[in-house]
């Protein structure tokens, strides 16, 4: 669309189908700045930087790339963007056991017209879950059914998952998000453990579902972060982390900042919760800004 010559159409609905179609294409292009910028600096300290920069930094600094542009995507609610060069999806090995769930209609008389409903068919849709120690696979199982009488089709929909489309359960993202955030294990070294198990999940895979799943918890994080700052007292701390500083083969201090509502010692049936934000750095700009709706 940018190669087109800049003419601004007259017409109202010309104009409104002109405008939505430039902001999918800033949308697109501000997803693929923000890889873009991130493969940069990882790229540069892998050839610049000092020796103690291995492969495994590279790794990490394009998997931060992968999960920011991921869940850019689905903040804005945009269609995956097909890349060339990314591994494509293979199917579940056999080996690995199926739990079949089988999703009917609840009533084999047809909705419209209350003739009898006969099996014609059935979509299958695998779903790779994980359960601690070892993988499973979903058999979501939604048979067709066509009327007798006036050919009415009928079937049970798709359930609500996390990532439509995908094939990751919620106990395997989960799985890997507690690996990665709280075990500190990189998706690189995750996707090699998955292998053992005859599981081909490619780092960029787990950095796609990672992402988008950020992107799924954040009105969650939000929840919290209000329940937190509507307490008469909370407390406050920060942690000190490790973060790579790309293009200089070092790490640098970043922080975790903690916020604590507990009100339990004053008898208070409220429940606890605990708040977290993080900076590059330990600016005091920074818990000014998380406080500054706080009144207690």
């Amino acid at each position: 669309m940018l190669d087109e010559p800049v003419t601004i159409p007259d017409d109202p609905e010309e104009l409104r189908s002109f405008t939505a179609r430039l902001l999918d294409e800033v949308k697109a292009q501000a997803v693929l700045i923000e890889k873009l910028r991130h493969q940069l600096a990882g790229h540069r300290a892998h050839r610049f930087g000092a020796s103690s920069e291995t492969v495994e930094q590279l790794q990490l600094a394009l998997e931060t790339s992968e999960i920011a542009a991921a869940a850019m995507t689905a903040r804005m609610k945009l269609p995956d963007i097909e890349e060339k060069g990314k591994p494509k999806r293979k199917p579940i090995p056999d080996h690995i056991p199926r739990m079949e769930v089988e999703l009917t209609p609840g009533s084999d008389a047809c909705a419209d017209c209350g003739g009898h409903l006969r099996r014609i068919g059935e979509d299958v849709t695998e779903e790779l879950e994980y359960v601690p120690g070892r993988f499973i696979v979903n058999r979501i199982v939604r048979p067709r059914f066509a009327c007798a009488c006036c050919e009415g089709f009928t079937q049970s929909p798709l359930p609500s998952r996390p990532i439509e489309r995908g094939r990751p359960g919620p106990g395997l993202l989960a799985h890997v998000l507690v690996s990665k955030y709280a075990d500190h294990l990189p998706l690189y070294r995750q996707s090699q453990i998955f292998d053992r198990d005859g599981i081909d999940l490619d780092r960029s895979t787990l950095a796609d579902w990672v992402g988008k799943t950020t992107a799924l918890l954040e009105p969650l994080a939000d929840a919290i972060g209000r329940h937190v700052l509507a307490g008469d007292a909370i407390f406050a701390d920060d942690t000190p982390v490790r973060m790579l500083a790309p293009g200089t083969g070092k790490t640098r201090a970043a922080r975790i900042w903690t916020y604590v509502r507990d009100e339990r010692p004053w008898g208070s049936d409220t429940p606890p919760a605990a708040w977290y934000r993080f900076s590059g750095d330990r600016n005091g700009q920074h818990p000014k800004d998380h406080l500054a709706r706080y009144r207690g």
